[in-house]
C-alpha cells in the first residue's frame, strides 16, 4: 500500500504553519516552567525535606532559592515542550 502524498503547500502557508508550531511550543515551555516554578514553590513553603528551613538560613536567601527553582522551572519545562512536540496537531491539519 503506498502512502498518501503530502499536500502542497505554499511558501507562505509553511512559513505560517512554522511560526504556529513555535508558538504552541513556547506556550507550552513557559507553562511547564511556571508549573515547576510553582512545585519548587510548594516544595519550599511545605519545608519538604527541610529545603525551606536550609534557605531561610541561607547567608543568600535568594540564590540558594533560586537554585532550587531553576532546576524545577527547567526540568519541567523540558518535559512538557517534548510532550509538547509528541503532541503536535499537524498530522490532523491534513488529515481528509
Amino acid at each position: 500500500m503506498k502512502p498518501e502524498p503530502e499536500p502542497e503547500m505554499t511558501p507562505e502557508a509553511a512559513r505560517n504553519d512554522h511560526w504556529q508550531m513555535l508558538r504552541h511550543l513556547a506556550v507550552n515551555a513557559l507553562y511547564g516552567a511556571l508549573v515547576g516554578a510553582a512545585v519548587a514553590g510548594a516544595l519550599i513553603s511545605l519545608n519538604i525535606g527541610a529545603v525551606g528551613t536550609h534557605i531561610a538560613r541561607s547567608s543568600s536567601p535568594f540564590l540558594a532559592a533560586a537554585m532550587v527553582v531553576a532546576p524545577f522551572a527547567l526540568l519541567f519545562g523540558g518535559a512538557v515542550a517534548a510532550s509538547s512536540i509528541a503532541l503536535l496537531p499537524y498530522r490532523r491539519k491534513f488529515r481528509r
